[in-house]
C-alpha cells in the first residue's frame, strides 16, 4: 500500500475542519426563509443572493404542482454558505464510470519511474583498453632492441689469455649487496641465512603492525622496519660498487678510482 505524504494528510485534515465549522452557519440561514414563507427580510439577514431565492421558489412551486394527489411532497433547497462558495465535507462514498472521481494517493518521485539503461561509471575493461596499449609498447621495445643490436656491438672482452688471469667481474648492482656479504661471511650464512631472515621479517611485517591508518606518523614500526632493510641493502650495494677494487680488495674511490665494468 502506497503511503500518503504528510503534507497531503494535513491539507485534508484542514479541509475537513473548515467544512465542519462552516456547516452550522450554512444551515441556519437556509431554514429561516422556508419558515417565514420566503420573505425579503429573511433573505437580507441570511445573505443569500436573490437569484438563488428565486430559483428555490420556482423549484418548490414545481415540486408542489407535480406532486400526486394526497401527497404532501415538499422540495427543500439547501442554500450555500455565506460568500457563495460550496465546501465539500469529504470525498464521495462511491463513484461510477460516469462520475470520474479521482483521488491523489501519493507523490511519486521521477527517479523511481524512469527506466535507466546504463549507469555511468569511471571504469573500463582490461581488454582492449589496457592490453592493446601494452602489446603495442612491447612491439616498439622489441623493434628498438633489434635495430640497436644491429648497429651497436655488445661490449665484449678480448679473447682470453691463459697467461693472464683477468680481474673478477662484479655482479649487477641489484646483486652487489649479496656479493658483498659473500666477502664477509660463509656462503651458507651470506647466501641463505641472512637473506632468508630478511625476507621472513618482511613477510611478517603486515601481521606485526596491524594499524589500519595510512598516515606515516601512525605507522612508525612499519616505516622503521622498511627503512632499516633499505639502508642495510643500500650500504652493501654502495660498498660493492665504489669501494671494491681489483681482487675485491677494499679501496677508496677518491684515491684509486672506480673499478667496475659495464
Amino acid at each position: 500500500m502506497t503511503e500518503i505524504p504528510e503534507h497531503l494528510r494535513k491539507r485534508a485534515q484542514a479541509a475537513r475542519e473548515k467544512a465542519a465549522s462552516d456547516a452550522p452557519a450554512a444551515d441556519a440561514p437556509a431554514d429561516a426563509p422556508a419558515a417565514s414563507g420566503g420573505s425579503e427580510a429573511a433573505a437580507g439577514d441570511s445573505r443569500i443572493p436573490a437569484h438563488l431565492l428565486e430559483r428555490a421558489k420556482a423549484a418548490r412551486g414545481k415540486a408542489s404542482g407535480d406532486a400526486p394527489e394526497g401527497g404532501g411532497g415538499t422540495a427543500v433547497a439547501t442554500a450555500p454558505p455565506a460568500g457563495g462558495s460550496v465546501v465539500s465535507a469529504g470525498p464521495p462514498l462511491a463513484a461510477g464510470p460516469g462520475g470520474h472521481t479521482q483521488r491523489l494517493l501519493t507523490v511519486v518521485k521521477a527517479g523511481s519511474i524512469q527506466d535507466v539503461k546504463a549507469m555511468p561509471q569511471d571504469k573500463v575493461h582490461t581488454w582492449p583498453h589496457l592490453l592493446a596499449v601494452e602489446f603495442v609498447a612491447a612491439l616498439l621495445c622489441t623493434a628498438f632492441l633489434l635495430i640497436f643490436s644491429i648497429f651497436v656491438n655488445a661490449p665484449l672482452l678480448p679473447l682470453a689469455n691463459p697467461n693472464q688471469t683477468p680481474n673478477q667481474s662484479k655482479a649487477p648492482w641489484y646483486f652487489l649487496g649479496l656479493q658483498e656479504l659473500l666477502t664477509m661471511f660463509h656462503p651458507m650464512v651470506a647466501g641463505v641465512t641472512i637473506p632468508g631472515m630478511g625476507i621472513f621479517a618482511l613477510i611478517l611485517a603486515p601481521y606485526t603492525d596491524r594499524n589500519p591508518s595510512n598516515k606515516p606518523e601512525d605507522r612508525k614500526f612499519a616505516i622503521s622496519l622498511f627503512t632499516v632493510f633499505l639502508m642495510f641493502w643500500t650500504v652493501l650495494v654502495m660498498i660493492g660498487s665504489f669501494f671494491r677494487g681489483p681482487g675485491q680488495n677494499f679501496v677508496f674511490p677518491w684515491n684509486d678510482g672506480l673499478f667496475f665494468e659495464l
